[in-house]
């Protein structure tokens, strides 16, 4: 797995068919508040180049700092670590790299990525950030946290899926963030899974999805929030939680001084990554239950509590899980997609996961749950 491998090139990308995503979406510029407001128009073409790579790659991992700038500056997408989960990157400011990313995951073209940078200096170039947005992600500092606002020229609509706006983050990953300051570019960087199914915590999870797909995986240990960041609309009349994750609500209302509307409700057609009705799913049924019910457990299903399932019925001890013994929300998060997968691939027939408590990352933690569940056909 460590052997240097160095950038393939190929040339004639042949002709760029258009794909039309519809928007329609009021957005606010200005330093501090509200200077004016325009409407996009309804629909925008996206180009997305459709003669990619079709050999497999032969995807290395290890953990070369050097070969994953080497393939990042070749244009190529990179598995990467973050403190939330592993993210497949690629130059946000080149829509052929970008496409990468779409193609490797499979990932439909209306699903907007975000973008990654090392500073609030660095977001300016590609954004605009009312001061608000700046004070915030200062007083923040790098963490799983991520702003909605209106976007710059030089980001393609294919990372926006042709929204005028963009989701801008600065990672809280030594690795991530060492890589972005070595490159003149920013990242987008979803996570490095295939569309739609669970999110990866550690680079073996990489590897076992996405292996042949990609060049390289840069090994940065295990996450340690294990849920995507908490994603805020600033271009809305009220700071609006899009997305519930790694920062929590309340921590979100301190930093801004204020109180925020959370709408998390799913869309075919979303304005941030992770708000379809299905997503973070496993290959497997996943149904959702409350842990204090007495449960019990379908013969040949997996089991994966939040605290305490002592009371459920039926329950393999083979095929069980608790997200968090110790009842800590956020050993709770950094376990729920490594369980999660471990269930999926564990031979049962299905899955039985209990809900987290309404309170700190819990919300963020049902969120994923209530979009993995899925019942047999």
């Amino acid at each position: 797995m460590g052997s240097s491998v160095r950038p393939r090139h190929w040339t004639g990308r042949g002709a760029v068919p258009q794909v039309t995503c519809a928007t329609n979406r009021s957005v606010m510029h200005g330093a501090d508040g509200v200077q004016c407001i325009f409407v996009a128009p309804n629909k925008i073409n996206v180009n997305v180049p459709n003669d990619l790579p079709s050999l497999p790659y032969e995807t290395q991992m290890g953990t070369s700092m050097e070969q994953a700038l080497e393939w990042l500056r070749a244009g190529e997408p990179v598995a990467l670590p973050t403190e939330t989960v592993y993210g497949l990157a690629a130059n946000a400011l080149d829509g052929h790299a970008v496409a990468r990313i779409f193609a490797a995951k499979n990932r439909p073209a209306f699903d907007p990525l975000l973008v990654h940078v090392d500073s609030v200096a660095s977001a300016r170039k590609y954004a605009y950030l009312p001061g608000w947005v700046e004070r915030a992600l200062e007083a923040n500092g790098p963490g799983p946290l991520t702003f909605v606002v209106p976007k710059k020229d030089c980001i393609p609509d294919l990372v926006t899926s042709g929204l005028p706006t963009v989701g801008i983050r600065i990672p809280n990953h030594p690795l991530f963030l060492e890589v972005l300051r070595q490159l003149p570019f920013p990242l987008a960087a979803p996570s490095a899974n295939p569309f739609g199914y669970i999110s990866p915590t550690t680079a073996q999870h990489v590897w076992d999805q996405l292996y042949g797909k990609i060049p390289y995986i840069l090994d940065g240990g295990a996450c340690s929030v294990g849920v995507e960041s908490t994603i805020v609309d600033a271009t809305l009349p009220v700071p609006t939680v899009v997305r519930l994750g790694g920062t929590p609500v309340e921590r979100v209302e301190a930093l801004l001084g204020r109180t925020v509307e959370v709408r998390t409700h799913s869309s075919s057609r979303p304005q941030a990554p992770g708000l379809l009705e299905s997503h973070y799913a496993p290959r497997i049924p996943l149904i959702l239950v409350d842990e204090h019910e007495v449960v019990e457990v379908p013969c040949g299903w997996a089991a994966v509590g939040y605290r305490n399932i002592a009371h459920w019925i039926q329950v393999d001890p083979n095929r069980s899980w608790l997200l968090t013994p110790q009842n800590n929300d956020c050993e709770a998060a950094a376990n729920l997609f490594a369980f999660l997968r471990a269930a999926d691939s564990s031979g049962a027939q299905g899955i039985v996961a209990s809900r987290a408590p309404q309170q700190g990352l819990g919300p963020a933690i049902n969120d994923r749950l209530q979009r993995a569940a899925h019942f047999p056909a």
